[in-house]
């Protein structure tokens, strides 16, 4: 008899999961508090805009992703950003300039002072740090790079990524790999040019240097071919309840469906839900874990999906969009110009834009009326921008809880779900608070998380 397992959660990460484990030959059920697949992956088409309110594109750094597109049938619906997506831009001074991509780019570039970029050049000479694991992000930058770097490169990259604040997030536990270059080659830019050997001979792609990938009708279009692969093993609006041991070192899972609590038996429990969730789910196994799972922390941020008129914006569309230092002290942390990365995402004489409002960096900015509040950035965007017309298309979405922060002390809450993982045999505790945040890191940690079963 095959074993049986439970996946909570139809997220990228717990479908993915699934997804492996069925092609294994496992017996699987899904079980999902929503009515549809995709958990924060959200697609939409209005109007004849297509507003993804989740993640708007993911980078093909694991092979992984590539097989699974192709094995759900949506090879054709894959679509790559175009190229001028690569120019990303950071605003200084009220002027967008564009980040350096390469070293003659950054020579000449006016985003950075000559002192910086004599500073830069001292980087294979700083040597390692003794602090270890208990580095944020901004002190590692400062002492290998310097202030300017800091400030105008990673402080808006990690507010565009994680949303986050760079003063507490975890170098060692948010950017894994930027440490290991400093442990393993004793610097970021010899570990570049030695770390892209191993990249190749593990057939990986560095963040970089990785394509940025959608679907014609937007993110959601993945977990929705998988569901779709799965739709026999996937029970949908059904809200986990609790998790408990049995007797003969089964697990019981209890739920409630239309209305009527209802449980299933199984050998193992795969959670993919977010670390707030899973908190109470795992309550009665273990009181430690709970501590750990509700001190992560999820900041809120609010989505806002423009469209205009083409002829109303006065700058060119050349590139990915721009992010907002904190020194630019605007009530945005930047924007994507979607309708520039991909096609089809809105008219021909139209532009769509998804903007990003909050996070670690200012979460009380939502103490302010929600219609004050959308005034204030479309103002500043339009400044920026030179849109001298009005949106005729503003949708939004609030996420109360964002992007899990792997901040200072992030090992902690790692080691011990570790140790709780190994007491509690059959319950792995998987999704994006787990080894990166990323859709291709929850694509990687998918197949990773299931190896030991």
């Amino acid at each position: 008899m095959s074993k049986k397992i439970i996946v909570l959660g139809a997220g990228i990460s717990g479908l993915s999961t699934a997804y492996w484990l069925v092609k294994k030959g496992y017996d699987i059920t899904i079980i999902e508090e929503k009515n549809e697949p995709g958990g924060s992956m959200i697609s939409r088409r209005i109007n004849n805009f297509l507003v993804d309110y989740g993640p708007n594109s993911g980078l093909e750094t694991t092979p992984l992703i590539r097989k699974l597109v192709d094995e759900v049938q949506l090879s054709n619906e894959m679509i790559y950003a175009n190229s001028s997506a690569s120019k990303r831009y950071i605003l200084k001074n009220g002027a967008l300039i564009p980040l350096p991509m390469n070293p003659f780019s950054f020579i000449k570039t006016n985003l950075f002072s000559t002192s910086a970029k004599f500073r830069l050049m001292a980087e294979p000479f700083i040597p390692k740090s003794d602090d270890g694991y208990y580095q944020s992000i901004a002190q590692f930058v400062m002492r290998r790079l310097g202030n300017e770097f800091l400030d105008y490169a990673i402080d808006p990259f990690v507010s565009g990524v994680f949303a986050g604040d760079p003063e507490k997030l975890s170098v060692k536990s948010a950017f894994p790999k930027l440490y290991r270059l400093e442990e393993v080659y004793g610097g970021l830019i010899k570990g570049m040019i030695k770390g892209a050997k191993e990249r190749k001979q593990r057939n990986e792609e560095s963040k970089q240097s990785a394509k940025m990938f959608s679907f014609i009708e937007g993110m959601q279009s993945l977990p929705n071919a998988i569901a779709a692969n799965l739709k026999d093993n996937i029970i949908f609006n059904a809200k986990v309840l609790n998790v408990l041991g049995t007797n003969d070192h089964q697990w019981k899972v209890i739920f409630e469906l239309d209305g009527k609590q209802e449980s299933v038996i199984a050998d193992s429990v795969i959670s993919t839900l977010p670390a707030y969730i899973a908190s109470k789910i795992f309550s009665e196994l273990d009181d430690k874990l709970v501590e750990h799972l509700n001190s992560i922390y999820y900041p809120p941020v609010m989505v806002l999906y423009l469209g205009y008129k083409k002829s109303d914006i006065q700058r060119e569309l050349d590139g990915f969009g721009f992010l907002i230092p904190s020194k630019g002290k605007k009530h945005f942390l930047g924007a994507i110009w979607s309708s520039s990365i991909f096609p089809n995402r809105c008219p021909d004489d139209k532009a769509a834009f998804t903007l990003f409002i909050g996070g670690a960096r200012s979460p009380q900015i939502f103490n302010m009326e929600k219609s004050k509040l959308i005034k204030i950035v479309l103002s500043e965007f339009h400044e920026i921008m030179k849109i001298e017309g009005e949106p005729i298309i503003i949708e939004s979405k609030m996420w109360e809880k964002a992007i899990p922060q792997y901040n200072l002390g992030y090992i902690e809450h790692e080691n011990y779900i570790e140790q709780f993982e190994k007491k509690n045999k059959g319950i792995v505790l998987s999704g994006n608070y787990r080894g990166g945040i990323s859709v291709g890191d929850c694509i990687k940690n998918s197949e990773l998380r299931i190896q030991d079963l």
